[in-house]
């Protein structure tokens, strides 16, 4: 096992691979920007290099600072988290061309899944189901209008080199096709620093269901089952869950032996998910593989027990993965909720500010992943994410159930968040039922955000408010063994359970 890992990420992410390295005995480097100066992944690591100026164009983007740092600092190894430079080939070759070990899979593996037309290729080649498209990028808007009448309105436009919705555009007819196809060149030019775009049909309302894969260098690959991350916004995850609702063992077991497939033909080793479109009649087509950790590892991590971050580690330095195919299946349920600095009820604007007041919730199957602090400076310089919450329980609906209760135990103060809006989430009948695509949130988004209050939130805010006004009056009457004490004389009798309830309801308002 290496000495020392630089970790070429900032925030949540940064801090999840320090804790795994530490639990292993591993000394970690950080690297921040300046805007990081005292952020807490840069406290956690036991040393910490500074690569530059705020704009990750600048410090995390930059490969060839993040590289001297980890010969200057003596790390052996490199673990890229997700985002930044986590997929890109070129960063991955440089490092192992630095005689440093690359945390990740090898740079021939993401140079032929990076690329959403090369891994449809591949696809398609080795018997993986795709959705009907193309395989190369389109040229002209005179080629596009030919393969969409070939495949059938709608369909969709798709930057080869990236995702998270930049590129992408949904066309309905001809008269739309010309204009969102220069759109989305310039959508994907901007966002990649690559123009290609290709088409494919559009799938309507299917669910998005991913495959997490693990790979070592001994030649076992491994499925650790299906992820739910339907609920989208602008083809953005929001919550993500494992299992799926949708996916039956012989489902599960057909998904998982295709991601399989795919991942060999790439020669993949270490962590990576693929991810499927699945209809209402079962049928999945593969849309494309993501060579990094994801964001929604921790679902996969509760429902199998196996530390994913810790088997990057593991793999990268040689180990043999110690399970077979067949222990694999998913116990209970796990969702995760994205927590980021936006307002919702504006149009997610996004929140800058300082964190005056931070609560983080507890109980049963409850898990913080979080990059922020009461005292972080939340600016708009990175992804607006801040942390992630995530629970589990016996079932869906214990899981659903728990989920609320951390929501609402949960209050970050002096920033706009998603929480409120994660918490009507909980509420919506629909979700609760599992009645969810990756359309689904778009049609349902103004109704959800415009949810009027219970009878029974309006009745404990009422209770909330005798109990502010009785902790006034407690205030103001304090006898003298109290005085002495600290303590008002109410708060002995029970204001101080009440006030903690009027907090959780407080960051509850709507």
């Amino acid at each position: 096992m290496f000495k020392k890992v630089l970790i070429a990420n900032r925030g949540e992410i940064a801090l999840r691979v320090i804790r795994a390295c530490h639990e292993m005995g591993v000394r970690t480097v950080a690297v921040y920007s300046e805007a990081d100066t005292r952020a807490p992944h840069v406290r956690e690591a036991d040393q910490a290099v500074l690569i530059g100026p705020p704009p990750s164009s600048e410090s995390y983007l930059r490969g060839d600072r993040i590289i001297e740092a980890a010969k200057q600092t003596g790390a052996e190894a490199i673990h890229p988290g997700y985002g930044f430079l986590s997929e890109r080939e070129w960063f991955a070759r440089a490092v192992r061309d630095a005689g440093i070990v690359w945390i990740g899979p090898p740079a021939e593996a993401i140079a032929a899944m990076g690329s959403k037309t090369s891994a449809r290729t591949l696809a398609v080649a080795n018997g993986v189901p795709v959705v009907p498209g193309t395989t190369e990028p389109l040229e002209n808007a005179k080629q596009a209008e030919k393969v969409a009448k070939k495949f059938g309105y709608p369909v969709l436009l798709k930057a080869a080199a990236g995702g998270g919705g930049k590129g992408m555009r949904v066309v309905a007819g001809p008269k739309e096709l010309a204009g969102a196809l220069e759109a989305a060149r310039r959508e994907a030019k901007s966002a990649f620093g690559d123009d290609a775009v290709y088409l494919e049909k559009f799938v309507a309302q299917p669910r998005h269901v991913e495959i997490q894969i693990l790979a070592d260098t001994h030649g076992n690959v491994l499925s650790l089952g299906e992820r739910e991350c339907s609920v989208q916004r602008r083809h953005q995850k929001m919550i993500e869950e494992a299992p799926s609702v949708a996916v039956t063992p012989a489902l599960r077991n057909k998904m998982g032996e295709t991601a399989v497939r795919a991942a060999r033909a790439a020669g993949y080793v270490n962590a990576g998910t693929c991810e499927f479109l699945l209809d209402k009649n079962g049928e999945f087509y593969f849309l494309e593989m993501n060579t990094r950790l994801q964001v929604e590892h921790p679902v996969t991590e509760l429902v199998t027990g196996i530390d994913l971050v810790q088997w990057q580690l593991r793999i990268a330095a040689g180990e043999k993965l110690p399970y077979r195919q067949e222990e694999i299946s998913p116990r209970g349920w796990a969702i995760e909720c994205r927590i980021t600095s936006e307002d919702a009820s504006n149009n997610f604007l996004p929140s800058t500010g300082r964190v005056e007041y931070l609560h983080l919730p507890s109980g049963p199957g409850v898990r913080w992943d979080g990059g922020i602090e009461q005292g972080s400076d939340i600016g708009l310089y990175y992804d607006p994410m801040l942390a992630k919450l995530i629970v589990w329980g016996a079932d869906r609906e214990q899981a659903v159930t728990r989920m609320r209760m951390a929501l609402v135990d949960l209050i970050i103060q002096g920033v706009e968040t998603s929480r409120d809006f994660h918490v009507r989430m909980m509420d919506d009948d629909e979700f609760r039922r599992g009645a969810i695509d990756i359309q689904w949130l778009e049609r349902r988004l103004t109704s959800i955000l415009e949810h009027r209050p219970t009878e029974e939130f309006v009745r404990v805010a009422a209770i909330a408010g005798a109990l502010l006004a009785e902790r006034d009056r407690a205030a103001r009457a304090v006898s003298p063994s109290a005085a002495r004490s600290g303590f008002p004389t109410a708060d002995r009798n029970g204001v101080a359970d009440s006030w903690k309830q009027v907090a959780r309801l407080e960051g509850l308002r709507s």
